[in-house]
């Protein structure tokens, strides 16, 4: 069980690097000063492949990491609210599956919409509120919506390759560990 424990924080140290690398690297600048990343597709696939716990934690720190560098003022906005968006898109994807048990992109996208809806509201809410910008938070919806709909597609559609290629069970080694 140790073995276990150890394997998956690797795992997610290293989607948390992941996450921030994706989150900082391949930016496309909004007109509101913002701009829109390819790391909330990984910050879903933290979700889905490591679960409620490490996926969760691995998707709040790596993104926290990113903002540390670029924007220190919404770092803990960001840590609860990728956090929350890769337990959602989990818990979600999990009851989701048997559902579309010869689809599961559909799962993964539909979980994916949601966790993202979460995104977009948790950073208006944070910008009304906690920023005082009041009705001017609602400049930053079209652009976090923007972010979600990249997420949402490079997430699901690299899940699905990886679900197609077995990788899951190789990278964890599920046949290695005794239930």
């Amino acid at each position: 069980m140790r073995n276990k424990k150890l394997l998956f924080s690797i795992y997610a140290a290293l989607f948390a690097a992941i996450v921030a690398v994706t989150t900082m690297i391949v930016k496309i600048p909004t007109a509101v000063g913002g701009y829109v990343n390819i790391g909330d597709g990984f910050v879903l696939l933290c979700g889905w492949i490591l679960g409620p716990v490490w996926g969760t934690l691995a998707a709040g720190i790596g993104s926290m990491l990113a903002d540390l560098i670029g924007y220190p003022v919404y770092a803990i906005a960001t840590f609860i609210i990728k956090s929350l968006m890769a337990l959602v898109a989990f818990l979600l994807a999990k009851a989701f599956k048997p559902i579309f048990k010869k689809h599961a992109w559909i799962a993964y996208v539909l979980s994916g919409i949601v966790a993202e809806i979460l995104m977009v509201g948790g950073y208006f809410v944070f910008e009304a509120v906690f920023m005082s910008y009041g009705a001017g938070a609602v400049v930053g919806i079209l652009p976090n919506a923007s972010q979600a709909a990249v997420g949402i597609a490079v997430g699901a559609l690299l899940m699905s390759l990886i679900d197609r290629a077995h990788l899951i069970d190789k990278l964890m080694r599920k046949r290695d560990y005794k239930k």
